[in-house]
């Protein structure tokens, strides 16, 4: 990695949003947003990189050779994923906000290959730095406009994941069809890829359920039930909550699909915890339920040393501020 003193990109974004109103960019070629809305579609569809300014943002270069080695080859796509998906771990989404939409169409296109890992990345960009975070009011959250958060660079990243949102809200229309696609890891990451759409809300919300009607595959349900419960929180579904306590305490419902529903039901609201949503999850969140979801980015992000997603969510979300949670005699320690 080059010296951050000497890149004129770490320059530039320290000289706009460190010492100086980051509102000053809004539109102009420091603003992410603009930069991805003003991608020609020619240039996404005939992955044209050459056409996006990769250098003016922090490693935006290195996002650039990544996206090269990506469309050279599956020699290189493995390594060149991890570019990506390493620096969104590290908290610099700015760079790779301009690969969205070629991520996009490398997830869609029949011809290719890695179609999970690719659209898993999308999906990763869009959302804030989340690693660890399961409490009920932040385990599905976007972004709150009304409170910046800025990456390690310097770079505000409310606007790094609203632009990568937009980006994937328009594409919507290629991605869809995904929801059917015969792989069970392809159809999970385009729900996660979707449920970060900044637009088109009530399509792909409809889109889930229909899928979920015919879903077979026990970890893609549980992923479509945390798409449904994260696109509806961003977009103030009224009638999400009820929605999902109707799945959660519904006993004809699949284990995976009640305990998922549960998990949403407690990020979609602030009520208090009935003791029958308690007694359901100390019969069904079990060891074996915690090993099925296991696999969803957004199990992924929250597990810990101690424990898997599952059981890190449940022990924050049922025992909020509890001192030595961690080592109480609990059903998900």
């Amino acid at each position: 990695m080059r010296s951050w003193e000497n890149d004129p990109a770490y320059q530039a974004v320290e000289r706009a949003f460190i010492n100086a109103d980051p509102f000053e960019q809004v539109g102009g070629p420091l603003d992410v947003r603009a930069v991805v809305a003003d991608i020609r579609q020619g240039a996404k569809d005939g992955f044209l990189l050459e056409e996006v300014p990769w250098d003016r943002f922090p490693e935006g270069v290195r996002v650039r050779e990544a996206m090269e080695r990506l469309h050279s080859g599956d020699a290189a796509v493995v390594s060149a994923l991890g570019t990506l998906i390493g620096l969104c771990a590290n908290d610099m989404r700015a760079a790779v906000a301009p690969a969205v939409p070629f991520l996009i169409r490398m997830g869609t296109d029949p011809e290719g290959r890695h179609h999970a890992e690719a659209l898993t990345v999308v999906g990763e960009v869009a959302r804030m730095w989340h690693q660890g975070v399961c409490t009920r009011a932040d385990m599905l959250r976007f972004h709150d406009d009304d409170e910046w958060f800025f990456e390690v660079t310097g770079y505000l990243q409310n606007w790094s994941v609203q632009a990568a949102r937009e980006a994937i809200a328009a594409d919507t229309d290629l991605l869809l069809p995904l929801l059917d696609d015969p792989d069970a890891a392809v159809r999970t990451a385009t729900a996660y890829a979707l449920a970060a759409a900044s637009d088109r809300a009530q399509g792909i919300l409809t889109a889930f359920r229909s899928r979920l009607l015919s879903e077979h595959n026990p970890a893609a349900r549980a992923g479509l039930i945390l798409a449904i419960a994260q696109l509806a929180r961003a977009h103030q579904d009224q009638g999400a909550v009820a929605w999902m306590r109707a799945c959660w305490s519904d006993p004809a419902r699949p284990p995976e699909v009640r305990v998922s529903a549960a998990l949403g039901w407690m990020c979609l609201t602030d009520l208090p915890v009935p003791d029958e949503l308690r007694a359901m999850l100390d019969t069904l969140a079990t060891d074996e339920t915690a090993r099925l979801m296991s696999p969803l980015p957004w199990m992924r992000a929250v597990e810990t040393a101690k424990g898997s997603g599952l059981h890190s969510c449940l022990r924050t979300m049922l025992h909020p501020g509890t001192p030595g949670v961690e080592d109480c005699d609990d059903p998900w320690s």
